[in-house]
């Protein structure tokens, strides 16, 4: 079912114009050159070849069928990640597959890419992208060019969309820089983890004993039948903590065992401890579930638990669950646990494994405010740029009233409570 003439965008402003977006721009199929290298549209916006950012995770076509030319200051679409946010102006020469749109102004004194590039992105992180393809094909997100040119846009004139544009890219890089710093800042506080552990590990008057003798695996079976509901739990990979699965009754546990979970047991994947996926457990994973496939430890007399977490994240812990993993099939590498118990640990005296436990702790509660800074900032930066395609702020206006960094300023605030 195609969409009606004209699909209306969301929130429009009576003293703008509205045209439809193929009035506005034109599609480009340019020939391809011969030094051309792949440029691709990323979730995030960016638009560049592939070689400025990375190139594993790719899939490469030898016959390039339909391929096409791009060039710097294009408007492009991806037809099936558009609604992910993968729309925006190229800066690169290069070539594309023909899921890509690629569109240039038809008056290039009426539209400036740019601010389009943040108007259809904004449409994507919304949610209307990915409502209007279910309502074109079911279960699909494909939004070709007679899709998105059918768009009734409303939009300023040339100078304003400009103004718009250049604001959006000064207060978007002023929030990603601010996010990257705490990111930084976070990142620091698990690099003192592991020079912590690096002291255990290069001092030869640490004594090393088998994992086996200095942690004890506990189990304490959860009687599915005699709960309504049980969390369970399951981990990040590269130690990146704990995520809670929807509650769920008997039925739809599955056929694993499963055992409860305490505040300071440390949890190993049984599937993906050789990609770091290693944590401790707070009060609030307390009375959760992890399956049999998530051995739990804690530390036996004399020996830190979060000491074992941190050793266990360093480079050395990663050689050894790497050891102690070993399978073919693909990343699914399951971890051998009487392997591991063999492996010979480096454990120090108390005081050094009292200073990991406290910065762990540090880390754990630093991590807490820092995901919700970055979150606040995250819905900031949407907001604002929804705020300023849609007319909704006056930019000239909010720079002048420092709006930015009084709401800048409101979630340190809310941090630092």
């Amino acid at each position: 079912m195609m969409p009606q003439a004209g699909l209306m965008t969301p929130l429009h402003r009576p003293d703008w114009v509205t045209s439809r977006l193929k009035f506005l721009f034109q599609r480009r199929n340019r020939a391809l050159r011969e030094d051309d290298g792949v440029v691709t549209a990323f979730r995030d916006g960016v638009v560049t070849l592939r070689s400025n950012r990375r190139e594993d995770g790719f899939t490469f076509s030898n016959k390039e069928i339909g391929y096409q030319g791009i060039e710097p200051g294009d408007l492009v679409i991806h037809a099936m990640d558009g609604f992910a946010g993968a729309i925006g102006v190229s800066d690169s020469r290069g070539k594309c597959s023909p899921v890509y749109t690629i569109v240039v102004p038809r008056l290039k004194q009426a539209v400036f890419p740019e601010f389009w590039a943040y108007y259809l992105r904004n449409l994507a992180v919304t949610g209307f992208i990915e409502s209007l393809a279910k309502g074109i094909r079911e279960r699909s997100t494909d939004f070709r060019w007679k899709d998105a040119g059918n768009l009734l846009v409303n939009y300023p004139e040339y100078q304003t969309q400009k103004s718009i544009a250049d604001f959006l890219d000064r207060e978007t890089t002023r929030i990603d820089q601010l996010i990257e710093k705490k990111k930084r800042f976070q990142q620091g506080v698990a690099d003192r983890i592991k020079a912590l552990v690096d002291q255990a590990i290069s001092d030869p008057n640490t004594p090393r004993i088998r994992f086996e003798h200095i942690a004890r695996r506990v189990h304490r079976p959860a009687v599915l039948s005699e709960h309504d509901e049980l969390v369970r739990l399951g981990l990040y990979n590269r130690g990146r903590g704990i995520f809670k699965k929807p509650a769920a009754d008997e039925e739809g546990m599955g056929d694993s065992d499963f055992f409860f979970v305490k505040d300071g047991d440390l949890i190993l994947s049984g599937q993906f401890a050789w990609e770091g996926a290693v944590a401790l457990a707070t009060t609030e994973e307390e009375g959760c579930v992890v399956s049999h496939r998530y051995p739990v430890y804690r530390g036996k007399s004399g020996v830190n638990t979060a000491y074992l977490l941190g050793l266990l994240r360093s480079s050395y812990g990663d050689f050894l669950l790497n050891e102690a993993s070993r399978g073919s099939a693909g990343r699914n590498r399951p971890l051998n646990v009487r392997r591991l118990g063999k492996e010979k640990i480096p454990v120090p005296g108390s005081m050094l494994q009292k200073t990991v436990e406290q910065a762990v702790d540090f880390e754990r509660r630093l991590k807490g405010k820092t995901e919700q800074s970055i979150a606040r900032l995250g819905e900031f930066r949407a907001a604002l740029i929804t705020a300023a395609v849609t007319g909704q702020i006056d930019v000239a206006t909010w720079d002048r009233q420092g709006q930015t960094d009084r709401r800048l300023e409101r979630i340190e605030e809310a941090m630092r409570a």
